[in-house]
């Protein structure tokens, strides 16, 4: 397992600072090698930034701490807000995010920091930014924010069962008893980049549709990987790729959670066969 990945939000506790906005700072370039916050639409920050970080030797390298948590999809309004910490916008004062914006983000990223063994920092206690008015980062319109719920999600889980060589009958069933059923390749990056480790590779089948959505379902499984780490590690080596035939379901809530992970070999007729006889067969 690459380590990046065990100590990936370990040095973000580690590193934030408490917020000083009566320091004197100064303005730079936002840098190209502080990829998370390419998008943001201003060319320079803040340093000392939001997080007491007081040079880009030090600001870079943390702001790489997040890469995966935004990877996530965990909330719309994520990037912003971390980005409004590690890289302010250089104005005539510092615009933190609203209080309002740090609960939402918060609410839905939180329980991503848990899946990976980690509690929110006391050092983004949401309790220290203001309320909302003029001079703070505002929340996402409520329709906005309603329609990226709409979606289903996926969340943190026990591990699904992966089994090897499984019988007609065990997949059959497996596909019986849950809503969705999916073809899709995943692969793992051998050395680390500033891409995600662990990717769904090319198209991805629906063979049961149920909830997903076909233009979201790659974007759903790539999360959901990004999100359950301890589990996708073990599905396919750093280097190799490997295809699987997946089952899951929804919950009451909206979101998904895989139940089955059948490793689909060239030599494996059960699954291919299960596949075909699916779309005749009563459960």
């Amino acid at each position: 397992m690459d380590l990046s990945c065990l100590l990936l939000l370990f040095s973000l506790f580690s590193h934030a600072g408490a917020l000083d906005l009566g320091q004197t700072t100064r303005c730079v370039p936002v840098p190209h090698q502080m990829s998370v916050c390419q998008d943001v639409p201003y060319s320079e920050m803040r340093l000392p930034n939001l997080l007491g970080h007081s040079s880009l030797e030090e600001a870079v390298p943390r702001s790489d701490d997040w890469r995966t948590l935004l990877h996530t999809g965990c909330h719309p309004q994520a990037r912003a807000f971390v980005c409004s910490l590690v890289a302010p916008v250089c104005l005539d004062r510092f615009i933190q995010p609203c209080r309002s914006v740090c609960v939402a983000v918060k609410e839905s990223c939180a329980p991503v920091l848990a899946c990976h063994g980690h509690s929110w920092p006391e050092a983004l206690n949401c309790d220290r930014f203001p309320a909302q008015d003029d001079t703070c980062l505002t929340p996402l319109p409520k329709h906005i924010s309603a329609f990226s719920k709409e979606f289903p999600q996926p969340v943190c889980q026990s591990c699904p069962s992966v089994e090897e060589a499984p019988s007609l009958k065990t997949v059959l069933d497996a596909l019986c008893l849950n809503d969705f059923t999916v073809k899709a390749k995943i692969s793992r990056r051998r050395v680390p980049s500033s891409e995600p480790e662990l990717t769904v590779e090319g198209p991805v089948e629906l063979i049961q549709r149920g909830p997903l959505l076909p233009y979201d379902t790659s974007s759903l499984l790539q999360r959901w990987l990004l999100i359950n780490l301890r589990c996708a590690h073990t599905l396919v080596r750093p280097g190799r790729a490997q295809l699987y035939l997946i089952t899951g379901t929804m919950r009451a809530s909206g979101s998904i959670e895989l139940s089955n992970l059948f490793p689909w070999l060239k030599k494996d007729l059960h699954i291919t066969s299960a596949t075909r006889k699916w779309k005749h067969h009563k459960c």
